[in-house]
């Protein structure tokens, strides 16, 4: 079980099965019941049984180191009551079925890869899996996929680059159609992707230099071969493969190894990796049981005469570097890998092996002869990294080695030992780079909405008397050709807050002239919309920040301590502070400053001017070349305000001619954008 167990971990690191929740299955609503394997002749059959029958054939992928076929049934339990059962029948080890959160995926191990192909038959699903057959020579073909029928032609639409969260290479290979056949293949160090059966436009069929992307893989070709396209994926370094297809989009990663000198097998996944065997051995000499393994794995190994002692060892199936860690832990020995040679040796006298060479390295460095090596700075100043040099808490030169920088020239002075040379050296390389520079753009928007709308009355009577003297309401100009409403007895007019209200204004008078009645009607209705925008735009390098503003600087009137009046200067200024940051995976988070300031001359006094201020200070991440909104204020005046004389407004139909109303509704609206964009190094935006 214990074996079992680990094996389901190797899997689970692969990527091979997803773990989920027990209950999973209350939601499911098929089960595998049975599993049958017979091997006849050259074909080996695999019967599988489930509860309802299926109605499509369930999705498949394979791996080819090690050899896997897996297959995925959605809505489906595990009814065997078990998940990993051994068959040795043929080329099929062991299968495994592990139920996850909405699927039961079944994973075949084989010993070597096949292809296979599957039909339906009631509740059966019959799996016929037959040996690969790689060309003389060549290297082992792991079908990745079955290319299905279709009256449709299948073409390759699009090709894409990019760099992955842990520094892979993904290529992403987008299909017209989802039932295209594909083979991978190692050929020498390269990795070929054929499609079958698929056309490449011919402006896809081109190499790309991916190199810039800092991935294992240089370079990737795609041509037609015959009625097939193929593609070439030029990798450099340790590096592994992962495929896998969602739909019509292929996807294949080439991942990174990073290696390990204490590790025996080399990769990315976890566990015990090596090819496995069985060892049955009672009371052996622990040297002779090193060395079976040695012949085994093809590792040189050089045991230290201190190993000795013997062993009873029984193991079966188990990979060679678990089964040697078995051996090393039984005994209280340790290990060191250099290349293809294994040095074995008691864990003591190893430690002091390094802790002698750690001391001898120490003295050799304390007498070894200084050198002076001279470091023309680009990009930063040498002081800068003098400085570095020189942190007392993490400082990179020995007791002996001395800076000295030439500040005209901007060049760096060492002298230190060799080792701490080079040291220094790589350090540089990797500080000494071109700042990435950043444009950032601020789109200031401020939208008004305006209406107001005003009616107001002025009214008077007048009455002349026989001796001409004018006794109520003005003199007797008020007929001479030009209103006059000097003596009106109602004045209400339009009050409007710009420009001037439109009137209307008309004379009554008897036969006599003797009687005179005069009314002005003043009315304004105002609706008005404008908009002010304010783009602010300014580049600065990565992390450093910048600057830009403009404005007016409004002098006032300011008491100094002695009692006297002195002039000082307040700036109404646009202006945009900005420190940006570009992210590893090329976002920008920015430290921003936006202020807005405007003189207002209706609200001066004595002591100055005063200031509308729009202000806004946050810190945002945005993509390259995005636009984000960091702050919007929306203010909106509403008043309906009615003067009128008492008793008189309020009398019916005649009521408006005592008053005066005004209504108002203003909208403004603030908005700041802000718009960041990384500039390459011709000085190009992207």
């Amino acid at each position: 079980m214990k074996q079992i167990k680990q094996y389901l971990l190797g899997l689970v690191a692969a990527g091979l099965l997803v773990l989920g929740p027990a209950n999973a299955q209350d939601a499911m609503s098929n089960s595998i019941e049975a599993m049958n394997v017979v091997q006849q002749g050259s074909v080996l059959n695999v019967k599988l049984t489930f509860k309802e029958p299926l109605k499509a054939l369930p999705p498949a992928f394979s791996v080819a180191k090690p050899a896997r076929i897996a297959f995925d049934f959605a809505n489906t339990t595990n009814g065997l009551g078990k998940s990993s059962q051994t068959y040795n029948e043929g080329d099929l080890k062991s299968a495994n079925i592990v139920q996850a959160e909405d699927r039961t995926r079944l994973v075949l191990n084989l010993n070597k890869a096949m292809t296979y192909e599957a039909t339906l038959d009631g509740k059966n699903l019959l799996l016929a899996l037959v040996p690969s057959a790689p060309s003389q020579g060549a290297a082992s073909v792991a079908h990745f996929a079955k290319a299905q029928p279709t009256d449709t032609a299948n073409s390759i639409r699009d090709i894409g680059f990019r760099r992955g969260k842990d520094n892979e290479g993904r290529i992403t290979v987008d299909l017209s159609d989802a039932n295209a056949g594909i083979d991978i293949r190692q050929q020498g160090s390269n990795l070929v992707v054929d499609f079958t059966n698929v056309s490449v436009p011919s402006a896809l069929r081109k190499r790309l230099d991916v190199t810039d992307f800092g991935t294992p893989v240089l370079n990737v070709t795609t041509v037609q071969k015959g009625a097939n396209a193929r593609m070439t994926i030029t990798p450099q370094g340790l590096w592994e493969h992962n495929a896998y297809q969602s739909d019509t989009q292929f996807v294949i990663e080439v991942k990174p190894i990073i290696e390990n000198p204490n590790k025996l097998v080399q990769g990315s996944r976890g566990g015990y990796q090596g090819e496995k065997l069985s060892l049955n051995f009672q009371n052996v000499d622990v040297r002779r049981l090193l060395q079976v393994i040695g012949e085994f794995t093809g590792m040189n190994m050089v045991v230290s005469d201190s190993v000795g002692g013997a062993i009873t060892l029984i193991l079966k199936d188990v990979p060679w570097d678990q089964a040697l860690d078995i051996i090393m832990q039984q005994k209280g020995l340790d290990m060191r890998k250099n290349g293809n040679v294994i040095l074995i040796a008691p864990r003591e006298e190893i430690a002091m092996k390094e802790k002698l060479d750690f001391e001898s390295r120490i003295q050799i460095g304390d007498l070894e002869p200084l050198v002076t090596e001279s470091f023309q700075m680009n990009y930063i100043k040498a002081d800068a990294i003098q400085r570095l040099l020189a942190d007392p808490k993490q400082p990179l030169l020995s007791k002996r080695g001395s800076a000295v920088v030439e500040e005209r020239s901007n060049i760096l002075f060492v002298k230190d030992t060799p080792s701490r040379l080079d040291e220094v050296r790589a350090m540089i390389a990797k500080v000494d780079i071109a700042a990435r520079q950043v444009m950032i753009e601020a789109r200031i928007v401020e939208a008004g909405d305006s209406f107001a709308k005003n009616l107001g009355v002025r009214l008077g009577w007048r009455q002349t008397f026989p001796d001409g003297a004018v006794r109520i309401g003005g003199d007797s100009t008020a007929i001479s050709g030009n209103l006059d409403m000097s003596g009106t007895q109602v004045n209400l007019p339009a009050t409007p807050r710009t420009g001037n209200a439109g009137t209307l204004s008309f004379l009554l008078f008897n036969n006599a002239l003797t009687q005179f009645l005069t009314a002005e009607i003043s009315a304004l209705e105002a609706d008005g919309r404008g908009k002010v925008i304010s783009s602010p735009r300014v580049m600065t390098a990565n992390q450093v920040e910048a600057i830009i503003e403009q404005g007016v600087e409004i002098p006032y009137q300011q008491a100094t301590s002695s009692g006297a009046t002195s002039v000082s200067f307040r700036k109404a200024n646009l202006a945009l502070k900005v420190t940006p940051q570009i992210t590893p995976d090329g976002k920008i988070a920015m430290k921003l400053d936006v202020n807005k300031d405007t003189p207002n001359t209706r609200l001066s006094t004595g002591a100055g001017v005063a200031i509308d201020t729009k202000h806004v200070k946050t810190e945002v991440l945005v993509e390259n070349g995005g636009t984000v909104v960091i702050g919007g204020i929306y203010t909106q005046e509403t008043r309906n305000n009615t003067t009128r004389i008492p008793f008189f407004g309020d009398l019916p139909y005649i009521g408006f001619l005592f008053k005066n109303r005004e209504f108002i509704d203003d909208k403004t609206e603030l908005l700041i954008f802000i718009t960041p964009r990384i500039v390459a190094d011709n000085l190009s935006l992207r």
